[in-house]
């Protein structure tokens, strides 16, 4: 019976759950946030393609999250510049 309820059916299921739940928080992230997230994400799958283990999956997620923070603080920076341009 535990088999059934945890088996691969039900973690596939969950892990479904988060990746729409994660989606559907983006829209309210700034730039920076939603960068991270999405960094660490892909971060996360090549440091588990390439190395194939725990560590290397965990310093692909550090990686990717900071990656994606600098890209998306620079985008925030742009477009609170190009706000400022077209306010005075």
């Amino acid at each position: 019976m535990s088999r059934v309820l945890f088996g691969s059916a039900y973690a596939r299921w969950a892990r479904v759950a988060v990746v729409l739940i994660v989606v559907g928080l983006l829209p309210g992230c700034s730039d920076a946030q939603a960068g991270s997230l999405i960094g660490a994400g892909l971060g996360a799958l090549a440091g588990q393609a390439i190395g194939g283990d725990t560590k290397a999956t965990v310093i692909g997620t550090a990686v990717g999250a900071a990656g994606g923070y600098m890209i998306g603080n620079e985008s925030d920076k742009s477009k609170a510049a190009r706000h400022d341009d077209y306010r005075y």
